[in-house]
């Protein structure tokens, strides 16, 4: 069982991979790149799947599992946002126009990730490939008690213990040493790492059951 877990940044993708007891990281530009090698499934902290009104029952349930700390769901991706748009000022009058919620400067700048993503999955519809949102992952290895933001240093130590616990052995070199001139931060490696774990091991998903699809026929579940 070979698992990937993504998580982007600035300039590209860190890649996790899961394969038996091995571990390994990798930097990528691009997610064709990050996904160039076989693998069983691969987990995304990405939205796949969208709604035109930026409306899904799995970010609604991901929110909820996370309280207080809900708002580490962003919320309200829709296509017609990057395809019409190159604006965020303009793209949020037309979605108040359209009826809809403005869409967060955060979510608005993952974009281009959320296009390249969204093209990506719709041309390998045959992988396995799954929303995961690293956030949920952290917090099922916590046993349900809600962690430190992140980026804070109680966050990160968390994080950190969470994840040797999980046979990552070498996290903290890939934070000090790996990382170093990728471009990627410390926590978009921790963050892959726990969607790597995801897509090895699933122990659950929001919503349960049958996956609500998009009008392409994606999935809108989040794994963790």
């Amino acid at each position: 069982m070979i698992a990937v877990g993504l998580d982007g940044f600035s300039k590209g993708w860190v890649a996790v991979t899961i394969d038996g007891d091995r571990r390994t990281v990798s930097f990528h530009g691009d997610i064709a790149a990050a996904l160039a090698r076989p693998f069983d499934r691969a987990g995304i902290d990405i939205p796949i799947g969208m709604t035109d009104d930026g409306e899904r029952i799995c970010d609604l349930l991901a929110r909820e599992r996370l309280r207080p700390h809900s708002s580490r769901v962003f919320t309200g991706a829709r296509r017609w946002l990057w395809r019409e748009f190159s604006d965020p000022d303009k793209a949020n009058r037309d979605a108040l126009r359209r009826g809809q919620t403005r869409v967060s400067r955060q979510l608005w700048h993952l974009g281009n990730k959320i296009m390249e993503v969204d093209a990506f999955v719709r041309d390998n519809a045959g992988r396995d490939i799954r929303e995961v949102h690293p956030e949920l992952v952290f917090l099922r290895l916590n046993g349900g008690v809600p962690l430190p933001a992140k980026k804070s240093q109680a966050g990160d130590v968390l994080r950190r213990k969470l994840l040797k616990r999980s046979g990552f052995r070498e996290i903290d070199r890939w934070l000090t040493v790996t990382r170093i001139g990728s471009g990627a931060k410390r926590d978009d490696v921790l963050d892959a790492c726990a969607v790597a774990i995801a897509a090895h091991e699933p122990t659950g998903c929001v919503p349960e059951g049958a996956r609500p699809l998009d009008a392409h026929g994606l999935p809108m579940q989040i794994w963790f």
